[in-house]
Parts: structure tokens; C-alpha cells; sequence
């Protein structure tokens, strides 16, 4: 594999809570959202965060929440037998073979904002691979309205995964380079990705600096969530889940055209659907 096509993978990694004993816990649930892009798995032990995983999603649904199950589960003891009820999300949702139960990441995401920032956030923006999601949700993390726009990757993690391979940029590095101009260029296109990346290699051919570039397309991500947000009404307080929550150059562009600041968290954005998955799952449990 090229050291090119390296650059726009994000780093995969595992997290447990090594405060916590497992076998202590009454109730134990998991959350695991197959997206389109990547999968995360949240283990909880009567409603506190124990363990979880996120990794690229592979080429089937069903194997891609074995995988990340097994990640998150990884040197803990612990077997799909303990785990008492899980929820599948996600876009490969309905191809979890061993969920009890799915439901939308609309829902989980709103769920698990609301875990992650608190219960004062009213607005929700689901920053993923293939889709963007607003939503309006209440105290309880209950979904009260939503807009979605998946027609094309722009304004999307594979929108940037596309420009940090075009570029030769590390993904991560990525929002932290469009930020090191001297004053923002005219964003690029946003309609489409592939006119972004058209229209990208014409300027990086008219002198244009790789950081300029790249300010023109975040500047783009940001206007085209703007758009989005304005159409369902935004309600302080604002949260942002999703891997490009931790894109810096999105984050502080989209603050500025909102005029309204994000809440902030030592969380790990990219696994908000999967606390949701996680939660209800306890829910669902004390009906069960």
C-alpha cells in the first residue's frame, strides 16, 4: 500500500476503563454503529462507559461489528455471552447477527449527544462518513425534529478523506494546515466532490498554497452545514458528534458563520451513536 493512500485513513483505536470490574456490574449493554465509513462499539456496565472500539468499516456489515466488538472486548475477559442486550446502529444496523435490537442513529445520536454534552443541548449536528444530520432533540436526548442531506459526499469525512489524498496530508493533520492562511479564500465548490476536486488541482496549478487549498474546502464544508442547520431552526445549546467534530478547520469556520460557539467534551465524539446504542439498549432492558 502507497504512502499516499496511508494518509487519509484515520487512526483506529480501543479505550477501556480500567477502573471499572465488569463482573460487578448488574446490567451489562453495548452500542454498535456499522456506518458506511467506520464502526465504533460501546460497552457500558450499569450505565457508565467501560469499554470501546473504533475501526475502518470492512466490507460487510455483519463482520464489521464482529471485529469491533471483539476490539472493544479485547484483554477485558469479557464474551458476547455477559453482554446482556445490544442495540445495532448505523447504516449496517439490520446486519448486526448478534444485536437484540436496531435503531435509527438518527435516535442514537441524539441519545448519545446528550450523554456526551449534557442535558442542556437542543441542537445536534452528526458530522459522518457518507451523511450530515441535524437535529433538534430535548432534555431526555429525545429526537423532537431532523433534516438530513447524504446526496454526495461534500461535507462529509469521505469528502475529506478524498482532499487529504489528493493533497498528500495527513487526515488529521488536515483541519490544523487550513488554518495556517493569512486571510480565507473564496471556499470551493460545495455542491460536489468531485467538482471540489476538480476545481482543487486548478488552483493548486495557479500557485495556490496546499493551505489556501484547504481553507477553500473546509470553508466549503462549513457553509454547506450552515445551510443545513438554518433550514431546521438552531436552538442553544449546539453539539457537534461524528469524526469531524475533531476537525478544528470545519469546527472554528462553522462557529463564526453560526455566530455561536460548539460545546466542547473530553469525550470521544465518533462514538456518540453507539453510547446511544448503548443506552437504550438499557432501556430496552428494563422492559425486557
Amino acid at each position: 500500500m502507497s504512502e499516499k493512500k496511508e494518509l487519509w485513513r484515520w487512526k483506529e483505536y480501543n479505550w477501556r476503563n480500567a477502573a471499572i470490574n465488569w463482573k460487578d456490574s448488574a446490567v451489562i449493554t453495548a452500542g454498535v454503529d456499522v456506518g458506511s465509513v467506520s464502526s465504533q462499539a460501546v460497552i457500558m456496565c450499569d450505565g457508565k462507559l467501560y469499554a470501546y472500539a473504533s475501526m475502518r468499516t470492512g466490507s460487510d456489515s455483519p463482520g464489521s461489528a464482529l471485529k469491533v466488538i471483539d476490539w472493544a472486548m479485547e484483554d477485558t475477559g469479557l464474551t458476547l455471552a455477559n453482554i446482556h442486550f445490544t442495540v445495532g446502529t448505523g447504516y449496517g444496523r439490520v446486519n448486526i447477527p448478534f444485536a437484540d435490537h436496531a435503531i435509527t442513529e438518527i435516535a442514537c445520536h441524539a441519545r448519545g449527544a446528550g450523554f456526551i454534552y449534557g442535558p442542556t443541548v437542543r441542537t445536534v449536528l452528526d458530522m459522518g462518513g457518507q451523511d450530515c444530520k441535524a437535529m433538534r432533540i430535548d432534555e431526555k436526548g429525545k429526537v423532537i425534529s431532523f433534516i438530513m442531506n447524504d446526496k454526495c459526499a461534500a461535507g462529509t469525512g469521505r469528502g475529506l478523506e478524498v482532499f487529504a489524498s489528493l493533497l498528500e496530508v495527513s487526515i488529521e493533520e488536515l483541519g490544523e494546515l487550513s488554518m495556517q492562511v493569512d486571510e480565507e479564500p473564496e471556499p470551493v465548490s460545495s455542491t460536489c466532490v468531485v467538482f471540489a476536486k476538480t476545481e482543487a488541482v486548478g488552483l493548486l496549478r495557479s500557485g495556490w498554497s496546499i493551505e489556501k487549498v484547504l481553507a477553500a474546502y473546509c470553508s466549503a464544508m462549513a457553509r454547506r452545514i450552515v445551510s443545513l442547520l438554518e433550514r431546521i431552526g438552531m436552538v442553544e445549546y449546539f453539539a457537534i458528534t461524528g469524526g469531524i467534530a475533531k476537525n478544528v478547520g470545519v469546527v472554528s469556520r462553522l462557529e463564526k458563520e453560526l455566530g455561536v460557539r460548539a460545546l466542547k467534551t473530553h469525550y470521544d465524539t465518533q462514538i456518540a451513536g453507539a453510547i446511544g446504542g448503548a443506552l437504550f439498549a438499557m432501556s430496552l432492558m428494563g422492559r425486557k
